[in-house]
């Protein structure tokens, strides 16, 4: 186990959330707890919510609270800190009451899901899932932390149409997934060599139309990882070569294409894409739709599939042009990292809470 760097005593910093997200929210969680371990007292609270069955503890999350020695607790009293961070609301919405108390100097809800989907439909029951909380916490300052620019948009659109309870807020900066991954160096000579990764879900992938504009016959290989949903199915095009969900390790997969193409279901949208940084410190272009790509502000070129053929010919063409974007974009990843993110913790509320300097 490691030790705890020395931590400020002062600060009582809470992480609450259901941990058993396979996902985005274990790992953001994850990557939080080794940037904010040293900067008070740190412990992980666990909600058994009805969106799960089974008590257990995602990997990434369980693999994180034994390297640092960090508690956690199954709660279903009272959780009380001078920072509370509740990640993921809608974990709450198969359910009527949160059944816990929280008590804090300032509660952030992190709002890993998006409040709306692409033509207005909520996502979720948001105001359910808020209404729980809020009823739930005693705070000075209750603030809603959206991830992501795109997130953030849909979060503003709902509280337009809707009346929070009093107390919440919304935070000026967004509250990012920390991207600290290990930067690969681009290859010199790009290929048209194709490659995309997400979960299974339906709603990652768009129409099968969109998926052969960006994975077409014309491509010297088309590599999709995640592609349960294909599998097995006699109309998927013979040119793409499919693996299920987990079966490659992303380095093995990484390593097979010059070029990361990702659009998903036109009626949902990634509310972070930590695909997108992965494959960018990967070494790899990355071409998205205008909105995902907004999210990450160069690391990423925004198109419509019809235009990706262009764009990767042109690369292909230019090969000093791919490893300088390659390069650029990776710096851009700058603003990811756990040092950008302490500072935003340590500004918004180490001083809120009357401890750092």
């Amino acid at each position: 186990m490691k030790e705890l760097p020395k931590a400020n005593k002062g600060l009582r910093i809470a992480y609450v959330l259901d941990p058993r997200f396979a996902g985005g929210t274990s790992s953001a969680v994850a990557a939080e707890l080794r940037a904010v371990c040293d900067m008070g007292q740190v412990h992980v609270y666990a909600l058994e919510t009805k969106m799960f069955s089974g008590r257990y503890v995602a990997p990434q999350l369980s693999d994180v609270l034994t390297e640092l020695n960090l508690p956690l607790t199954w709660v279903d009293t009272e959780i009380a800190a001078d920072v509370v961070i509740f990640h993921n609301p809608s974990s709450l919405k198969f359910q009527e009451q949160l059944g816990t108390r929280i008590v804090a100097r300032h509660l952030i809800v992190v709002t890993h899901e998006n409040f709306l989907r692409p033509g207005g439909a909520e996502g979720f029951d948001v105001e359910k899932c808020l209404d729980q909380i809020a009823a739930s916490s005693i705070t000075l300052k209750r603030s809603l932390a959206p991830i992501s620019a795109w997130n953030r948009s849909t979060v503003e659109s709902w509280c337009r149409k809707h009346v929070l309870a009093a107390g919440w807020s919304l935070l000026e900066d967004d509250w990012f997934n920390i991207c600290s991954f290990e930067r690969v160096p681009p290859t010199t000579a790009p290929r048209d060599r194709r490659g995309r990764h997400s979960r299974p879900g339906s709603e990652k992938f768009p129409p099968n139309d969109v998926m052969e504009l960006c994975f077409p016959e014309t491509a010297e290989r088309n590599i999709i990882l995640g592609a349960d949903r294909f599998m097995g199915d006699d109309d998927v095009p013979v040119f793409w070569t499919l693996y299920p969900f987990g079966s490659l390790t992303l380095p093995h997969f990484f390593e097979q294409f010059d070029f990361f193409v990702y659009y998903t279901a036109p009626t949902w949208r990634e509310s972070f894409g930590r695909v997108v940084p992965e494959a960018v410190a990967a070494g790899k272009i990355v071409i998205t739709d205008q909105e995902t790509a907004n999210s990450f502000e160069g690391a990423a070129i925004g198109a419509v599939p019809q235009e990706i053929d262009q764009i990767i010919a042109t690369y292909v063409a230019q090969p000093e042009r791919y490893r300088a974007d390659v390069l650029s974009a990776q710096a851009s990843l700058d603003r990811f990292s756990a040092d950008s993110f302490r500072g935003v913790f340590k500004d918004v509320f180490g001083k809120a809470a009357g401890v750092f300097a």
